[in-house]
């Protein structure tokens, strides 16, 4: 990296950001289970995180925008995450996990939309190289599957709030590492001065949004029961923790060699194609899970899945929306994923005991290739 860019500091960041998501993905749903909760309230229990995401980054996002302070927003989010969450400590009723749930989500949401905007900024002309910081949160993703994973084969899940709390911890000491930085790049002269409306109002633009709402409901069932369908298939603990690990190194290996595929392939044929392998790893999911070789694939899947989609995306934000307009774009990009994400949940857990696994995974797949379907439209209209 050029050393105008603090490299070092915003992976660092990265790496405890997405290690929190990499000790709830596989195991929250775990966590709400050993409680005793059913399939049902396990899902709305999931739901609630991602659905203050329809909230929480266009709130910070806006603030952001017009303040300009917006690492400050993400300290602050860090701070009030690891406050709120300390909560759960305190009882384990369906209502008191879900007011926790919802509290430390609103400020946990804050938090990346600003800092992605932060990194783009520090970049500039560099934009493609982006992936290479993204990369450590892979790492960090990673690192906390495997650990907990072993961990809770020697241990009892009760111990699950106590690791999510330390993480937190190298969260807020993290952002306070990374340092200030303003966006000064616009996608083209004419957004400049557009509005964030008129922007948003854009045939492309819509269609991709509603995507990013599409493919974040198929992951539903993935990010809620996959560990809980493992266990259930005769997995353990140890070895779900691998198998989610293999799917981020895929990713990892993904964004080492992102910057030559985005040269060459554009941002909407990557998302078409991110899609497309969506439907087919959801499948594969429902399906053929007790195959391990099946699984193994459908987990290398997750570089297309999540890795090209999620660049591809916050990619197609940068260059939809002026420098003025960043915070609100990859905000509403935060909300999309939200309100897909939580619908997801909600459908998976209230599907999951009535049409079991293989039809839950299959709606999933569908909603992944009506996707595909909404963003090759455009690509025929761009080659017209």
């Amino acid at each position: 990296m050029s050393a105008a860019v603090p490299y070092w500091r915003l992976s660092n960041f990265y790496f405890f950001y997405f290690a929190l998501l990499g000790a709830t993905a596989p195991f929250l749903g775990l966590y709400f289970e050993h409680l005793g909760f059913s399939a049902a309230r396990i899902g709305e229990l999931v739901a609630l995180p991602m659905l203050m995401r329809c909230i929480a980054p266009n709130l910070w996002g806006w603030l952001g925008d017009v303040s300009g302070r917006r690492l400050a927003i993400v300290r602050l989010g860090a701070l009030c995450t690891l406050g709120a969450f300390t909560l759960i400590l305190l009882g384990k009723s369906f209502a008191w996990l879900a007011l926790v749930m919802i509290l430390h989500a609103f400020f946990w949401h804050a938090i990346l939309p600003q800092l992605e905007v932060i990194t783009l900024a520090h970049l500039h002309e560099q934009s493609a190289r982006y992936a290479r910081i993204r990369l450590w949160g892979s790492i960090g993703f990673i690192c906390t599957v495997i650990g907990l994973g072993v961990l809770f084969q020697r241990v009892s899940l009760d111990a699950y709030p106590w690791a999510l709390i330390l993480i937190m911890c190298g969260i807020v000491l993290g952002s306070f590492w990374v340092p200030s930085a303003t966006p000064t790049m616009v996608a083209d002269s004419s957004q400049a001065d557009s509005g964030f409306l008129r922007q948003l109002r854009r045939p492309g633009v819509l269609a991709f949004f509603a995507c990013v709402g599409l493919m974040q409901l198929s992951h539903g069932p993935y990010y809620t029961f996959l560990s809980i369908h493992l266990e259930a298939l005769g997995y353990s603990r140890g070895v779900i923790g691998l198998l989610w690990a293999l799917g981020v190194v895929a990713e990892i290996i993904l964004f080492l060699v992102m910057a030559r595929v985005l040269a060459r392939f554009s941002l909407r044929a990557i998302l078409a194609a991110s899609f497309l392998l969506a439907a087919v790893r959801w499948l594969l999911l429902g399906y053929f899970a007790e195959h391990l070789a099946v699984l193994l694939l459908a987990q290398l899947m997750h570089a297309a899945t999540f890795g090209s989609f999620h660049v591809a995306a916050v990619h197609f934000v940068q260059r939809s929306f002026g420098s003025h307009q960043q915070g609100q774009g990859q905000a509403l990009y935060a909300t999309l994923a939200g309100v897909g994400g939580a619908l997801g949940a909600l459908y998976a857990g209230y599907s999951w005991n009535s049409l079991g696994a293989d039809a839950t995974f299959a709606i999933a797949s569908l909603a992944a290739l009506a996707a595909a379907v909404i963003i090759a439209i455009p690509l025929q209209e761009e080659r017209a």
